[in-house]
C-alpha cells in the first residue's frame, strides 16, 4: 500500500510486534512506515531497515504534531502513566487532537473490553480516549484488547514457588491472548486501508476460570499449584505486605474484581479475522513459556 502508516509507543514491547508484523507482512515498504517513540535513538535497528523513526513525547504536543506530519493511517498505542490520576487521558488527548492537526485520514487505538462498565480504575481514560477520537469526525479502528497471556508472569512464578496463588476472581472467566497475536491483527488493521469506523475486541478463542488455568499451570511446571480464594481486601493486604507500590495495588485488585463480576467475559473472533491465523492457545503459551513460569 501507498499511504503512511505510522505507529506510536514503537520501543514497547507491543509496538515492536506491530513493526515486525508490518515489516515482515511485505505489504508495507519500510519507507511508508513512521515508528515514533519519546526517545527515537531506541528505534535504531528499524531505522537501519528503512523506516522513518521520530521522536514524540506524549507530554508535548508540538513534538506529537512534528511527528505526525504525512502520517495518512496512525495507530495511537495507549501509554503506561497511570501513577497519577488523568495523565494518560490527558496525554491521549493530546495525541489525537495531534493527529487531528497533522491530518490524519485514520486513527487506530489500542483500548480495553467494556470501558463503559469495566470497575478496572484506568477504564475512564481508555472510554474518553475512544470519545475524543471519534469527536475529531475522522475515521477510526478501536481496538479493543483483552488481558494478554504475557500478564500471568505478574503473578505466575512467585506462586508457583510458594505452591499457592491467591486470587479473588472467583469463577470469572478470561479468554487471555497473546501478545503477538495482538499484534499481528493490529498490523494487519493498521494496513487495511479501511475507511469505514468500527470497534473490535481482541481476545482469544477459549476463556477459563483461574481454577482451570491453575490447574494448567500445575501441569506445564510439574508442581502442585494450589488457588486459594480470597476476596478483594485480603489480596489488597497480601499485596501491601509484598511491598508493592500503594498506588498499584488497587489496580491490581481490580483486575480481579473486574473478571469475577464478569466485564471481560467474553470471546470474539475479531484477531483470527485480521490477522488470517489460528491464535495461540493458553496451554502452548504456557508450554513455551515453562522457563519464565519457573524463574
Amino acid at each position: 500500500m501507498s499511504e503512511t502508516l505510522l505507529v506510536t509507543g514503537a520501543a514497547g514491547q507491543l509496538g515492536r510486534l506491530v513493526l515486525d508484523e508490518l515489516l515482515v507482512s511485505g505489504k508495507v515498504l519500510p519507507a511508508n512506515i513512521i515508528a515514533t517513540s519519546r526517545d527515537a535513538a531506541k528505534l535504531a535497528d528499524y531505522a537501519a531497515k528503512g523506516v522513518q523513526t521520530r521522536s514524540a513525547n506524549f507530554d508535548d504536543a508540538a513534538s506529537l504534531e512534528a511527528a505526525f506530519k504525512g502520517a495518512d493511517r496512525i495507530l495511537i498505542i495507549s501509554t503506561d502513566a497511570l501513577d497519577e490520576a488523568g495523565k494518560r487521558l490527558r496525554q491521549h488527548q493530546t495525541a489525537v487532537a495531534a493527529a487531528q492537526k497533522a491530518g490524519a485520514k485514520h486513527i487506530l487505538y489500542t483500548s480495553m473490553p467494556n470501558p463503559e462498565t469495566s470497575v478496572i480504575p484506568f477504564a475512564p481514560d481508555h472510554l474518553g480516549t475512544e470519545n475524543a477520537i471519534k469527536a475529531t469526525g475522522i475515521p477510526y479502528t478501536i481496538l479493543r484488547n483483552g488481558w494478554y497471556m504475557e500478564n500471568l508472569f505478574l503473578a505466575l512464578p512467585h506462586a508457583i514457588a510458594d505452591g499457592r496463588w491467591y486470587s479473588a476472581s472467583g469463577e470469572g472467566q478470561i479468554a487471555h491472548i497473546a501478545r503477538k497475536d495482538i499484534a499481528k491483527a493490529t498490523a494487519a488493521a493498521l494496513a487495511s486501508g479501511t475507511t469505514e469506523s468500527a470497534t473490535y475486541t481482541l481476545t482469544g478463542e477459549t476463556k477459563y476460570t483461574v481454577n482451570e488455568i491453575g490447574a494448567m499451570v500445575s501441569k506445564v511446571a510439574g508442581k502442585p499449584l494450589d488457588v486459594v480464594h480470597v476476596s478483594d481486601e485480603q489480596l489488597a493486604g497480601g499485596l501491601k505486605a509484598a511491598g508493592l507500590p500503594d498506588f498499584l495495588i488497587p489496580i491490581i485488585v481490580s483486575f480481579d474484581t473486574n473478571t469475577r463480576e464478569g466485564h471481560i467475559d467474553l470471546v470474539t473472533g475479531d484477531a483470527g479475522k485480521f490477522s488470517g491465523d489460528k491464535l495461540m492457545t493458553l496451554e502452548s503459551f504456557l508450554s513455551a513459556s515453562k522457563s519464565v513460569l519457573l524463574s
